[in-house]
């Protein structure tokens, strides 16, 4: 995905974080931060725009990109201003834990899911970009599979639908026929239309 994005002079920075059990969702936020800044500080050295950064994230990327722009306390730890101009959501999961640790079906993931955000009812708000949303400055491209799991279907219509509401900028997006791994396993393929509506998204902001 960063070559692909490369060949469309797009400079591309792919960053990671710590993984459940070993990491709580607060450990992973901060390290996504902490690559942001990298970002803002270093970018320009490999000739990119460190005032036009754009942030992309998958399954639990997209909440963790939704939290840091949400939730004020992780750029400031990093003692910068939030530096994202925009958020693209692919298949974006976990953006109201509080919900789905509540409501949804318990499953093989679920203690997994606890690991990261405990059990304690008022971290699964706390970790919730959702709760944050009044926080929201940036325009959000949020892409949805037809057939990704029901949680991502709904939270993200939620989102989209109270971004409309707020009449903040928000592009959303249904792909047909994509389950929830190959809505990131398709950006293998450089000549896949995504990459073309997400340049224009970025170029437009």
């Amino acid at each position: 995905m960063g070559r692909n994005f490369a060949n469309k002079n797009v400079v591309t920075v792919i960053i990671n974080y710590p993984l459940s059990p070993a990491a709580g969702y607060e450990d992973m936020a901060r390290d996504c931060a902490a690559a942001i800044k990298w970002v803002k500080d270093s970018i320009a050295t490999y000739g990119g725009n460190p005032e036009r950064i754009f942030a992309m994230g998958h399954s639990a990327g997209g909440h963790l990109e939704a939290l840091i722009d949400l939730d004020p306390r992780f750029f400031a730890e990093q003692q910068i201003a939030n530096p994202l101009r925009g958020i693209i959501l692919n298949d974006g999961f976990g953006l109201d834990m509080e919900q789905y640790l509540k409501l949804a079906e318990k499953n093989d993931q679920t203690t997994s899911f606890l690991k990261t955000f405990t059990t304690d009812p008022e971290n699964w708000k706390k970790g919730s970009p959702l709760t944050y949303f009044d926080q929201i400055k940036h325009p959000y491209y949020i892409l949805v599979g037809e057939d990704t799991y029901e949680a991502i279907k709904i939270q993200s219509k939620r989102l989209y639908e109270l971004l409309t509401q707020a009449q903040k900028p928000v592009k959303y997006e249904v792909i047909p026929k994509k389950q929830h791994v190959p809505m990131i396993s398709q950006m293998v393929f450089g000549a896949n239309p995504l990459y073309q509506s997400i340049i224009d998204f970025m170029q437009s902001h």
